[in-house]
């Protein structure tokens, strides 16, 4: 694209305007920003308006500048352009894309909270990570190399048990409002709202880019989907994921729910899907190898017909939002390491009904089982004890984990 000439428009406005290379009066509009003002909707009005230059060498000379105004203005155009029979255009990315596994397609997204009116709306009293305004987390890819879990002191566990908490909050908070007909991008606003209230910043937003502020994988999607204006409806399950910065910690959970009459065999995989980080947190103590915990998992899932996820593991958390030790869930893994009292990590096994294995939507984060078949995950963030464990992300008053549909029933 850095090739295409800057030229006369049919159907631009023939009048003199400001070069926006050099200030000089300009007639030449870029043909790019012309076709996207040309798919703008009457009753829409984005913050960008048409370029114009005073010659082709000027546009040539500031095209690598001006091109990265494109792609944010032709998402906020394409967000608010119905197709017809009530849904929305997809994002861009996955026009012409034939790779789906399932039922399930994306749908657009609100474009009145983009993550940077989102990041301007923060109070100047949440503390934020060093990825909220860059979308790069510099500490965690100095630390990649790091195969050593941190033991953290009491007051650096006081501070994350505090982030913990609020992340069990803003959870709760996010799985009331899952329901036949909400849309996952009322989850994510209600996610925003109960986590900025309470001082926290949500740790996925800019999180490499990440346009919102929590994961909501509904049916296929394995991990990481992002909230859209697709309602949700009977018989989906649906897991929701938080995470939250608190005064420089980080705290992660998530739970999977059904939504409306869901079938015995959906049921019957959420349900597997809390044995198996139930079974994986049985084994944590002082000296137990991370690589043993994924057996214990995937025993259990295949005693009830499930596969394990292999591509994503539960991982180290507190100063950083990832970062060692990696947890894998299936067996015969190459996880490094022995547990000690000071550790803290997540398990969160993804379980599938059909095969192990996962694909990703152009998207770059929508992880979906490769044979469409339904997917569920339960999170908690573990600190390791001198003689055993305790659960920072459990509610109040459930000190150990403990089956309950109604819980997971919406």
């Amino acid at each position: 694209m850095a090739d295409d000439d800057s030229k006369t428009v049919e159907g631009a406005p023939q009048v003199e305007n400001t070069c926006a290379g050099c200030g000089l009066p300009a007639k030449m509009a870029c043909p790019h920003c012309v076709k996207i003002k040309a798919s703008e909707p009457q009753d829409f009005s984005t913050d960008y308006g048409v370029a114009y230059y005073c010659a082709q060498d000027c546009f040539k000379k500031h095209w690598k500048t001006h091109k990265a105004q494109h792609k944010p203005w032709a998402a906020a155009v394409e967000i608010a352009t119905p197709l017809p029979g009530g849904n929305e255009r997809m994002p861009s990315c996955f026009d012409n894309y034939q790779g789906w596994t399932g039922s399930l397609r994306p749908w657009a997204r609100p474009a009145v909270d983009d993550t940077r009116a989102r990041l301007l709306r923060l109070p100047a009293s949440v503390q934020k990570p060093d990825y909220a305004g860059s979308g790069q987390p510099y500490s965690e890819i100095l630390d990649k190399r790091n195969r050593t879990a941190k033991v953290y002191t009491p007051e650096q566990i006081q501070g994350i048990r505090k982030a913990c908490k609020i992340g069990r909050e803003v959870l709760d908070a996010a799985g009331r409002a899952v329901k036949v007909g909400v849309t996952t991008a009322e989850i994510d606003r209600v996610t925003y709202e109960a986590t900025v209230s309470r001082g926290a910043y949500p740790s996925p937003l800019n999180y490499y880019n990440f346009p919102c502020a929590v994961c909501t994988s509904v049916n296929e999607v394995i991990c990481h989907g992002i909230p859209d204006l697709r309602p949700l409806r009977d018989g989906d399950v649906v897991n929701v994921d938080v995470s939250v910065f608190y005064q420089g910690y980080h705290g992660d959970l998530n739970e999977t729910f059904v939504v409306g009459q869901c079938s015995p065999q959906n049921v019957g995989l959420v349900e597997t899907a809390f044995r198996c980080l139930e079974a994986g947190a049985a084994l944590i103590r002082p000296g137990t190898m991370y690589r043993d915990i994924g057996s214990n998992i995937e025993r259990v899932a295949k005693k009830r017909g499930c596969q394990v996820v292999k591509t994503y593991c539960g991982h180290g958390i507190g100063e950083l939002f990832h970062t060692a030790p990696n947890v894998p869930h299936y067996s015969k893994n190459k996880a490094v390491g022995v547990m000690k009292a000071g550790h803290i990590f997540t398990i969160e096994p993804m379980i599938n009904l059909g095969g192990w294995r996962d694909r990703t939507w152009p998207d770059d984060w929508t992880a979906v089982t490769a044979d469409g078949s339904k997917s569920a995950q339960f999170e908690h963030t573990f600190l390791v004890t001198e003689d055993g464990y305790e659960i920072l992300t459990m509610r109040d008053g459930e000190p150990r984990m403990a089956w309950d549909l109604t819980k997971q029933q919406r």
